[in-house]
């Protein structure tokens, strides 16, 4: 699997493709995913804004695959994503995000060279990654389903998606361009993409109130490196009924 855009250099990139010449890989990168997990969700979108081409291994989440034996030696805490880079296996995609940009820098850069501006982007993200996203995990659901009852997840994702993205509004809104730091793809919307992506098309989050996201999510639908790493055009996702 390949990816895309141009690379870039002291800082984002604009979004668009490229044939991700040069990457220098000693060996060929394996990604364990899921097709639905936002977490790895962002980390095909970096890969494949920075060109690299990796191993797509599907772990089944729904039934369970997660936590056998040979999955829980790469990621003891049993969740996707992982990374493999040789011999070197990490999870955790903010983890395995700042290991590709460490490995990989001239490669479409995701931080920005500007203090500030690098700064907002890690405020974007850990309000995805920490604040939103943990809350609408599979585990938490089926735990809410089992204790509360069917019709609770729903409503606290919706809640919780909700007080996020309000957040995301006021912070974005003296930064946010044709992206959502600028007029260039950056961290912040590898972590935006996905968690946008799924209030949409999972939890359907009225997204009337949210206008900047509501344009960014417009704008990631139409770069490749984005569109490419959406769940329904992964491997492991559901074929269409005929």
């Amino acid at each position: 699997m390949a990816a895309a855009a141009a690379a870039g250099g002291g800082g984002c990139a604009a979004g668009g493709a490229g044939d991700g010449s040069g990457a220098g890989a000693a060996s060929k990168l394996k990604l364990y995913s899921y097709w639905r997990s936002s977490c790895a969700f962002r980390v095909r979108i970096a890969l494949n804004l920075k060109g690299l081409e990796y191993e797509y291994v599907p772990v089944n989440l729904v039934k369970g695959e997660q936590f056998s034996a040979e999955f829980s030696k790469l990621n003891p805490i049993s969740y996707v994503p992982a990374l493999a880079d040789g011999d070197f296996v990490l999870a955790d995609s903010f983890a395995i995000l700042m290991y590709l940009e460490e490995r990989y820098p001239q490669h479409h850069p995701l931080l920005p060279g500007d203090l500030k501006k690098r700064a907002i982007n890690y405020q974007a993200a850990n309000i995805v990654s920490s604040s939103i996203q943990p809350l609408q995990n599979l585990y938490v659901l089926k735990s809410l389903e089992e204790k509360v009852g069917p019709n609770e997840p729903l409503a606290w994702v919706q809640f919780h998606i909700g007080r996020g993205f309000s957040a995301l509004e006021k912070i974005l809104a003296d930064h946010a361009g044709k992206y959502a730091t600028g007029d260039e793809v950056c961290l912040a919307d590898v972590f935006l993409a996905p968690q946008i992506y799924a209030a949409v098309e999972r939890f359907n989050v009225d997204m009337s109130q949210y206008p900047i996201l509501s344009k960014l999510h417009e704008t990631y639908r139409e770069i490749p490196a984005f569109r490419d790493a959406r769940p329904e055009n992964q491997p492991d996702a559901p074929q269409p009924q005929a």
